[in-house]
């Protein structure tokens, strides 16, 4: 049995490490491989509540389930901890991209406060580009520090 600090420790630790995974990702696998489940996110051909890209969120579930899963077959050992890392990962980006950002359910129209600004900025950065060629800004959480530099400006 592993301690709380340590738990805590690894819940953090995987996190941290999905905003190099969904930067990875998005960058290499859904402007790649899989653009053509995350174009409709660009390009808006179809109109509706739901997108090809939302498959994505699904895609993204099944190691955070995996390892909520093992973990409890196994008297919550830290794969468990990394499965809620996970998880917890996919709730703030669903909270900040999905709600935050492209308002899908309009229940918080603006955070006003810089850091939340800055990932408005760099996220509208990254949509100005409809082909899967020469984005930008493929992280969520982590902002480069140039969208922080106009603080007053949406």
């Amino acid at each position: 049995m592993l301690s709380a600090v340590t738990n805590f420790l690894i819940v953090l630790s995987a996190f941290l490490s999905m905003e190099c995974v969904a930067w990875f990702t998005h960058k290499f696998v859904m402007h790649g491989l899989l653009w053509s489940l995350h174009r409709d996110h660009h390009k808006k051909d179809v109109y509706g509540f739901f997108e090809k890209n939302d498959y994505f969120f699904l895609i993204f579930a099944l190691p955070g389930i995996a390892g909520l899963f093992f973990g409890m077959q196994h008297n919550y050992n830290f794969l468990f901890w990394i499965g809620l890392g996970i998880t917890i990962y996919g709730f703030t980006y669903f909270f900040v991209h999905d709600i935050f950002i492209h308002q899908r359910f309009k229940i918080i129209r603006n955070l006003d406060t810089n850091y939340f600004k800055a990932i408005r900025r760099a996220h509208k950065m990254h949509h100005k580009h409809l082909s899967k060629e020469h984005g930008e800004c493929f992280g969520m959480l982590w902002v480069p520090f140039k969208y922080f530099r106009n603080p007053n400006s949406k």
